[in-house]
């Protein structure tokens, strides 16, 4: 028997991600919320807002209380950008997508010449205010360097044989002869790195960071092997400087090699993206007071049951023996999958409306449609049907 079947509903939780290239997932928790208040007004309705460490981490966390802070710092190809980041006291939430991801460049993708250099400018501003625990989401990548870039901007010095500093990109890793980690931020000594994600793959070799996620950043055959050869001659390197070969942790391919900076450099620890998420937001309290909880994404489909924010939710709600039911814009898995992974009910844009347009240009009030759909399907004062 649900939670809410002997007290009636009181509170539904509102923990969806963003649906990519159209709503936040605060806009879609509000347009849900709306629909189910437009039924029954008496629902307590909280937001806490998901994500996985791509895109969004940042949003989830300010969403949750922590302050959004602007930095401006080098963007993937150079040119500067102003990047959020979020703070709690000594907390920080660091998104890669921010300052490296591939979505600032649009179609420019440049495989060989993108940094991370901007992902290692936002961690330094957060050691400036005082974070001593800086966790770092790094989905969304436009670099394969290997984190070269971003522990450059930490004060890590990577000279070629001549002595100068490397330059940006993957394209750079053959040219650094020795890394100097003398002058790195003082600040790294003091805090706790945290990699938010839920990529396993080696730096190197069929699954590493070239080969995988190279041809999505516009790298072709031969740049792949260049980059891959590039980033095993930068972690002979890093291993001579630090004295530990990090190159198969798992994660170390994430982001193209940016883990592979943050573990071996840094000494970054490794969580999942999405829990990690969930205890910096409150996830947990929130879920503690729910009779039915509401997730969802774009898209559902098989990569959402491999790590992504929707999935963890359902499996922390079925932990906690509270339905859930997912929102999204297309679903594309059987209903045996979305049941065997603790969701009850899913709804879906397309299911809403016979334009595909009319999904993407204007979802709010679909998602406000669908909200009403919920309240009049699951909510009852005798408890969730």
């Amino acid at each position: 028997m649900a939670r809410g079947a002997t007290r009636g509903v009181g509170t539904v939780l509102l923990a969806p991600d963003k649906f990519k290239g159209t709503l936040t997932a605060v806009e879609v928790a509000a347009a849900v919320s709306a629909g189910i208040a437009s039924v029954d007004a008496s629902v307590r309705l909280v937001t806490v807002p998901v994500a996985d460490g791509g895109d969004g981490t940042v949003a989830a966390a300010v969403a949750a209380g922590f302050e959004q802070v602007t930095t401006e710092v080098t963007g993937p190809v150079g040119a500067p950008v102003t990047a959020t980041w979020a703070r709690r006291g000594d907390e920080a939430v660091v998104e890669l997508a921010e300052a490296s991801g591939i979505a600032l460049l649009g179609d420019a993708l440049d495989p060989m010449g993108a940094t991370s250099r901007g992902t290692g400018e936002l961690i330094a501003a957060a050691l400036d205010a005082g974070c001593r625990r800086i966790v770092v989401g790094i989905g969304g990548s436009a670099c394969t360097d290997g984190g070269l870039g971003l522990v450059q901007a930490l004060g890590a010095k990577a000279l070629s044989d001549n002595g100068s500093d490397a330059s940006f990109g993957g394209a750079a890793l053959r040219s650094v002869a020795t890394l100097d980690l003398a002058d790195l931020h003082p600040g790294l000594a003091r805090a706790e790195i945290i990699v938010a994600s839920d990529v396993d793959n080696p730096l190197l070799g069929e699954r590493g960071a070239a080969a995988v996620y190279g041809p999505q950043k516009g790298a072709s055959a031969d740049q792949v092997r260049e980059l891959d050869s590039g980033l095993a001659h930068w972690a002979d390197v890093v291993a001579g400087a630090t004295g530990a070969d990090h190159r198969d942790d798992a994660g170390a391919g994430a982001a193209g090699g940016a883990g592979f900076g943050l573990i071996a450099v840094l000494g970054a620890s490794t969580a999942p993206g999405a829990p990690m998420l969930f205890e910096l937001t409150g996830f947990a309290a929130a879920l503690a007071e729910a009779d039915l909880v509401v997730t969802g994404e774009g898209k559902l489909d098989r990569q959402t049951l491999h790590g992504k924010a929707p999935a963890a939710v359902a499996a922390a709600a079925r932990d906690a023996e509270v339905p859930v039911i997912a929102v999204c814009g297309t679903v594309d898995l059987p209903e045996r999958e979305w049941r065997a992974a603790g969701i009850r009910d899913v709804y879906a844009l397309l299911d809403q409306t016979t334009d595909p347009d009319e999904a993407m240009t204007r979802p709010a009030p679909l998602l406000r449609r669908i909200g009403a759909a919920i309240a009049r399907d699951h909510l009852s004062q005798k408890g969730i049907r």
